[in-house]
């Protein structure tokens, strides 16, 4: 070296532009004889930071475009290998990795901190220009391997297509992405963490891109949940949690906790797809729900002979989907059952709760068919009275009108078909019940479930078993007051105690209300059975009480009447009894007490019955009752102390007393116009 430098000065050397020449020589050396002497390229990168010293210190210019182009050179051969490294290192020359990726650093920081004249006109602090060259060598290299392996992963796809479950390419790329992660973890990262803290992090956010950027284009093309799509977002979540997991142990020591590196990982929501999927077949499913509903009620019959047990075969066939959609739904391959499943059962729950509402509409109510009041009257004692029954014949009509306008057996709302609807109701709320106690066990058979599943407020059918318990409650009382008010009427309001007491009693109305309940008891199922019949005994208690009480000007009842009466009403009691084979005794007596209460009220003699009158009139309206009393109004409930019940009682006692007063207190009319 002393020989060769006193030739420097003819040569018009000096030991900066020495360093810089050797430094080449070292490295042009290395490149052209193989590239298997890694210690030529240690003594060119030692050699480099001399140079780095002289470019700080030297301003010549000449030196500066020599500087450049020598630089410039190492910078391009280093980097076609480092923003491709997965394709230049691996295990076996990995040991020449470290030396590189030194060289290509010092070379950039030297072109760029000491040449580059917009560099110093910026702050240093700015630009770490290690670390920064270090990130894009990561990034360019996983995102070079990242294509590759998709490649490959799609040419695994093509090969196993004549498999019979091929495995889709994006679950096989997840597999191989993972362990790509890996190796950068254990072989790459730790070399390149010397430059940049957060290697390994770096690698695995741009993975997680990559990945990302494929995942969102597979979902948005998915319509529909498949296993191949629930198999790919598995593979998915298993990737996310290892790159993430990698991401954080990296950063853990970092001055922001990494923070940076997971905001560049946005969750995949994986599970959010799933969701959005699974929700929308739960749309469609209770949408084709709803048009069944529709489409089967448009053609129900309520046929009583189109099933066995007399159930409309609409609700049949809508049950059978309603439970083939909750198979089909914990059929679905998705982790979120529990989450959305009251999605599903609310759907379903006002579907049904549809059905029923229409099932019910247009059967009529208790209301609908009780006649409505005549005005108050006095009994006229005209000994011609009885036998003008025939003269009344001609205002049946009239009054049937006002008891409803359901009045024949035929249709949709004869009274098969009413039993038909009760027992589908009744059908759907036990279906319901026993669906429920499904979901507890296909919640405990499906992979997220828990132990402790129950069913919840929102995991039940409320409203459609609600709306059956209100709608089989409606239909019984429909169905009682029309038989008593409608479909009887001709025997009851019409006929009974009508004129002559003793030719127009109970028995007929009796021998045609019999049939009617042994047809229900053939037809209703035997859980609803007791009820349509208790509600048809109350019904006929309130129409004997209305006609004896409300019964019009036609009726006329006297003193002596009263056992008719009495015995009349024990035949009633007596048809529900059945010889202890109908309905329990207590029951029919309870509701017989109100009629027992007010009967004793047609053998009191007049004067006591105005008395009692007079007093709780009174005592209801004042001591100005005396000389002036009102009209008593309905209490909604005939009793023995109610003084609108006595009234009533007053109105039709055949005798001179009772009319007497009625006309002098209340001026009533004998007839009604």
């Amino acid at each position: 070296m002393e020989l060769i430098k006193k030739t420097w000065v003819i040569l018009g050397m000096n030991q900066t532009l020495h360093n810089l020449c050797f430094t080449w020589v070292l490295f042009h050396h290395f490149v052209s004889t193989g590239q298997v002497d890694n210690d030529l390229l240690f003594a060119a990168d030692n050699q480099l930071a001399e140079v780095a010293k002289d470019a700080k210190a030297t301003k010549d210019p000449l030196y500066s475009k020599v500087l450049s182009s020598i630089l410039s050179s190492i910078l391009g051969w280093t980097e076609k290998r480092l923003l491709a490294y997965h394709d230049t290192f691996d295990s076996s020359n990995i040991n020449s990795m470290e030396i590189i990726v030194s060289l290509g650093v010092s070379a950039a920081k030297i072109l760029v901190e000491d040449i580059s004249h917009e560099y110093r006109r910026r702050r240093r602090e700015v630009v770490d220009v290690a670390q920064t060259r270090i990130d894009t060598y990561i990034r360019s290299s996983i995102r070079t391997a990242f294509a590759q392996r998709m490649e490959k992963a799609d040419s695994s796809r093509r090969l196993s297509r004549n498999q019979t479950s091929p495995t889709h390419f994006l679950s096989i790329l997840a597999k191989d992405i993972g362990d790509l992660a890996n190796k950068e973890k254990q072989l790459f990262s730790p070399i390149l963490q010397r430059w940049h803290p957060l290697a390994a992090g770096v690698a695995v956010a741009t993975l997680h891109a990559c990945y990302g950027n494929e995942l969102k284009q597979f979902i948005s093309g998915v319509t529909e949940l498949t296993p191949d799509f629930v198999e790919v977002l598995k593979a998915a979540d298993k990737l996310e949690k290892d790159l993430v997991h990698i991401a954080v142990e990296d950063s853990v020591d970092s001055e922001d906790g990494g923070k940076s590196l997971i905001r560049e990982m946005p969750p995949y929501e994986s599970e959010v797809a799933v969701a959005n999927l699974a929700k929308s077949w739960i749309k469609t499913r209770v949408d084709r729900l709803k048009e069944w509903v529709d489409r089967n009620l448009q053609q129900e019959a309520w046929n009583p002979k189109a099933s066995k047990e007399s159930v409309a075969p609409s609700c049949v066939e809508i049950l059978r989907v309603v439970s083939e959609t909750l198979d089909a739904f914990f059929q679905l391959p998705i982790l979120v059952h529990q989450a959305l499943l009251p999605d599903l059962v609310i759907g379903i729950d006002r579907s049904l709760q549809g059905y029923i509402y229409k099932a019910k509409s247009g059967c009529g109510t208790r209301n609908t068919f009780i006649p409505a009041l005549p005005e108050l009257s006095r009994c006229t004692t005209d000994s011609k009275f009885h036998w003008k029954k025939k003269e009344k014949l001609p205002n049946t009509q009239k009054r049937r009108s006002q008891v409803g306008t359901l009045n024949n057996e035929g249709g949709s709302f004869g009274l098969p078909q009413l039993c038909v609807r009760m027992n589908t109701m009744h059908h759907i709320r036990a279906e319901l019940e026993n669906m429920e106690k499904r979901l507890v066990t296909s919640l405990r058979n499906v992979e997220s479930a828990q132990l402790d599943i129950s069913i919840g407020p929102d995991t039940n059918f409320e409203l459609s078993i609600a709306a059956c318990k209100e709608g089989i409650q409606q239909l019984c009382e429909a169905t009682a007051y029309r038989i008593v008010f409608n479909d009887l009427n001709h025997v009851l309001w019409d006929f009974l105690y009508v004129g002559e007491i003793s030719t127009s009693r109970i028995q007929s109305f009796l021998k045609e209300l019999e049939p009617k309940l042994e047809m229900i008891s053939n037809t209703v199922h035997d859980r609803v059975r007791n009820r349509a019949i208790t509600a048809i005994m109350k019904a006929s208690f309130d129409g004997f009480l209305l006609v004896t009480l409300c019964g019009g000007p036609t009726r006329a009842f006297s003193r002596q009447d009263s056992q008719i009466i009495e015995d009349d009403f024990k035949s009633l009691k007596d048809l529900f009894l059945a010889d202890g084979d109908g309905l329990p005794e207590e029951l029919v007596e309870k509701a017989a007490m109100p009629i027992k209460n007010v009967i004793p009220l047609f053998r009191t003699d007049t004067e006591s019955l105005i008395e009692r009158f007079r007093r709780l009139v009174v005592e209801a309206q004042g001591p100005s009752a005396k000389s002036k009393p009102l009209i008593p109004v309905s209490s909604g409930h005939w009793s023995p102390t109610d003084p609108y019940t006595i009234l009533r009682v007053l109105c039709y006692r055949n005798e001179e007393a009772a009319t007497k007063f009625l006309k002098k207190t209340y001026n009533l009319p004998k007839k009604i116009y």
